[in-house]
């Protein structure tokens, strides 16, 4: 597997659009996984042309750059999806067959194919589907730092890097490490994961607890809206309660 410090040019040249920035080959990893490549962001108001272009990852890769590598938070889908990409070169194997193999044959969960890319690449960032009992085995294994039914699935090491602090949202003001967005609540540290709609996990190891809602997926899970009460409901309601146990 390549390194966190590697770079799309080294792990998968060929991905590179022509005429990308001379800053695009010295990315890292790690700035897709933190979402501070500083290109100009796929999310939000720019989500539907990107979807809609004949290459998703040149597409992203061929953005300007807004900031500089390193130097702050910018969601966007594009980020997992080159990182996704570049997985899928640097093994020779699909995001869903990794998938298959990493998580879904060791946590006992299923995992349906989801949406492609023109080029055949997995979405890297959204559209994935599982039950809620599949998210609670995926979420109770993060908890145990990795490890599910004493095996360990993911490294203890990277489950201590992925909670560690490396930016932070300015939309939510959330913390964010590697792929997880991080809290702190009634006196513990929480990370979370957020879907589309309001779907959320939440794991707060040293209070015991794994939490997996489900929302209605049509409804704008905004930092300020649906999303935020959703915060709430977990900082005032869940782990004060889980603390009573």
């Amino acid at each position: 597997m390549p390194a966190i410090t590697a770079t799309p040019g080294e792990v998968a040249p060929d991905l590179i659009p022509e005429g990308a920035d001379s800053r695009v080959s010295a990315l890292t990893l790690e700035h897709l996984v933190t979402m501070q490549a500083g290109l100009e962001r796929t999310s939000g108001a720019n989500y539907g042309g990107w979807v809609s272009s004949r290459n998703w990852v040149a597409n992203a890769l061929a953005r300007p750059f807004v900031a500089e590598p390193g130097q702050g938070m910018l969601y966007s889908t594009g980020s997992y999806h080159i990182l996704g990409a570049a997985l899928s070169r640097a093994t020779g194997d699909s995001l869903l067959s990794l998938t298959r193999a990493w998580l879904g044959r060791p946590l006992g969960m299923d995992v349906p194919g989801w949406t492609r890319d023109p080029q055949g690449f997995y979405l890297g960032g959204n559209e994935m589907a599982f039950a809620p009992l599949d998210l609670i085995r995926f979420a109770e294994m993060t908890r145990l730092g990795g490890a599910w039914n004493g095996e360990d699935v993911l490294s203890a090491d990277w489950m201590r890097a992925a909670r560690t602090p490396r930016t932070r949202s300015q939309f939510s003001g959330l913390s964010y490490g590697y792929g997880w967005f991080l809290g702190r609540a009634d006196g513990v540290d929480y990370m979370m994961a957020r879907g589309d709609g309001g779907q959320v996990i939440c794991v707060a190891p040293d209070r015991r607890v794994s939490v997996v809602i489900t929302s209605d997926p049509t409804r704008p899970a905004r930092s300020d809206g649906h999303f935020g009460d959703l915060c709430r409901l977990i900082d005032k309601s869940i782990l004060p309660a889980a603390r009573a146990i």
